[in-house]
């Protein structure tokens, strides 16, 4: 049987007694324990303001009181253009609580790209930070279906530019009633929308409903929790992001720390040295964003001469190089990989080390805390080839990653071909190349219109670009595929030098580097690019992955 191949049937369904509450999974029942258990816990933000969780329900009150007065309905969208803060944490409640839509707008976007997102998501009311007031003036004439702003701002005179505003968060927040009764919908409600980052073309919309966030919540509770030893989540812990809350709900922990009951911390925009104080001021444990946030960090840590020994941090959005997965160890963080898509909302594996392979043999831990990891509850992995039969999990076949699970996005908003080439054949593809070993780990080998072939073989741009990462001297390494008329394709590597290490790096030590990897049998000699090319700095997307489309188009006819 193909994964295709679905058999049906039908069971007994459970009677129903006439007075027994049939639970939808609403957000708004994510609340339920925190407050009974925590209610004295506290949420940060930045050096400025805390307040406890049983604040935090006020506030969730007083907002979804203040929106209603401003004629928001159920099935109305809400945009939210702010860095990480306990309002955009209010937000992520209140608003799909009233049974509205939480719109969270990807600041990082092109102007033009954040307008037409905002329309296509059908956004009529905008929570605005003063910090993209110059952003929203130089596109309100686009924004039709815009009828309402709302200002916020850490400023004593906030920044309104030529915007005319409703008024300002706080004092909207003050002038209402914290006592909103939040009512039982259907579960299947939609909740949330943001868009992918549209390297190629427009930006796509991916859409979540209540049931799908809940249960995310739950799955992402209990898999960090089931961990042993490393890499482990509890109520003991001290959340902070740095992932930006626009970008799939901040992988969701917004909501799963609040439903753990831990203490939060908001950090607002990201400031290198801020995130180090807060980290220290506030005990920070737990955290995740990209590899160049970690970077960023870690470079900040160093700089003021300190440690960062209790902290975890998942590590997602792009592959985590070995290189800095071992720095970030020798400063004493529990670092490891977490793997998803913003259409998977996004969890699905993470790369936690079992407590039998916690036996202090640190490459060997460096290679499994760098891999994709293992599924989480609920998720069905597959790899597939091109006919979409299954592949063998023997650590050896590469296929591509195919998924399911419960809170997986159903589509894309109003493209329904792009929507069935994703759900082809009834489980999503995530155009990632992938090899399952026979322990359960995934490793990803490459994306799909990333593979390079030469010379009749596949060679890995993600495998080239990590060791070239773990030569000295190398602070960041892009691998793209150019055309060759002799090989088909041939590897070009663009990198950039580490200045404080070894500012004289050559392309010659890089290539005898990967030579000593082609001569160990990790990589074809075929992998070991004919050219390397030393840049200033390599283009990412808005959430900090390698802009290949435009390393492409930049480099392709070198």
């Amino acid at each position: 049987m193909t994964y295709l191949e679905d058999a049906a049937m039908t069971g007994r369904l459970i009677p129903t007694t006439k007075s027994a509450y049939q639970y939808p999974l609403l957000i708004k029942q994510l609340l339920h324990a925190p407050l009974q258990q925590a209610a004295d816990q506290v949420v940060v933000y930045r050096d400025m303001t805390r307040f406890t969780y049983r604040q935090l329900r006020e506030r969730v009150g007083r907002l979804a009181s203040g929106l209603a007065s401003l004629g928001v309905t159920a099935g109305d969208t809400v945009g939210v253009l702010d860095w990480d803060s306990n309002r955009f944490l209010e937000a992520y409640f209140a608003v799909p609580m009233m049974g509205a839509v939480l719109q969270t707008v990807n600041v990082r976007l092109s102007p033009e790209q954040i307008a037409y997102t905002i329309n296509h998501g059908g956004s009529s009311v905008l929570l605005v930070n003063d910090d993209f007031v110059p952003v929203l003036e130089g596109i309100k004439q686009q924004l039709p279906k815009v009828k309402t702003l709302i200002l916020m701002s850490d400023r004593a005179v906030p920044q309104t530019g030529g915007l005319a505003f409703a008024g300002e968060y706080e004092d909207l927040l003050h002038g209402s009633s914290p006592d909103y009764s939040f009512p039982d919908f259907d579960e299947n409600t939609l909740a949330t929308t943001f868009y992918t980052t549209g390297t190629t073309g427009l930006p796509k919309g991916v859409y979540f409903s209540h049931r799908q966030l809940v249960l995310h919540s739950l799955a992402e509770m209990a898999f960090f929790g089931t961990a042993a030893k490393q890499g482990r989540f509890c109520r003991d812990d001290v959340y902070m992001p740095i992932t930006p809350m626009f970008h799939v709900h901040a992988w969701g922990f917004p909501w799963t720390a609040t439903l753990s009951g831990v203490k939060q911390v908001y950090p607002g925009r990201y400031d290198p040295a801020l995130l180090v104080k807060l980290i220290k001021t506030e005990g920070v444990t737990f955290t995740h964003g990209v590899p160049t946030i970690l970077q960023m960090l870690l470079g900040a840590a160093t700089a003021a001469n300190t440690d960062l020994a209790g902290l975890k941090m998942v590590v997602g959005g792009s592959e985590l190089p070995k290189a800095l997965a071992r720095q970030a160890l020798s400063l004493g963080v529990d670092i490891y990989a977490g793997y998803g898509m913003s259409e998977s909302a996004p969890l699905l594996c993470l790369a936690q080390v079992k407590s039998a392979d916690l036996a202090g043999d640190l490459e060997e831990e460096v290679d499994i805390r760098t891999k994709a990891g293992m599924s989480a509850p609920l998720v069905d992995i597959r790899l597939v080839d091109r006919d979409q039969n299954e592949v063998p999990h023997d650590g050896k076949t590469p296929g591509e990653v195919v998924v399911r699970a419960p809170w997986l996005t159903q589509g894309y908003v109003d493209n329904p071909e792009a929507s069935e080439q994703l759900w082809a054949g009834g489980y999503l593809h995530t155009s990632d190349i992938g090899v399952i070993e026979p322990d359960g780990y995934l490793r990803i080998v490459d994306r799909i219109k990333d593979v390079i072939k030469t010379g009749g073989e596949w060679v890995s741009s993600l495998q080239i670009e990590d060791l070239i990462s773990q030569c000295k001297g190398v602070s960041e390494a892009a691998v793209i595929g150019v055309k060759d008329d002799k090989w088909g394709e041939r590897p070009l590597a663009l990198v950039v030098r580490d200045t404080q290490t070894d500012g004289d790096l050559s392309d010659t030590q890089i290539k005898s580097h990967l030579k000593s990897f082609a001569d160990a049998g990790v990589i074809s000699k075929f992998g070991i690019p004919d050219t390397i090319l030393f840049v200033e700095a390599l283009p990412k997307t808005s959430v900090g992955k390698f802009n290949k489309n435009e390393l492409r188009q930049k480099y392709s006819k070198l």
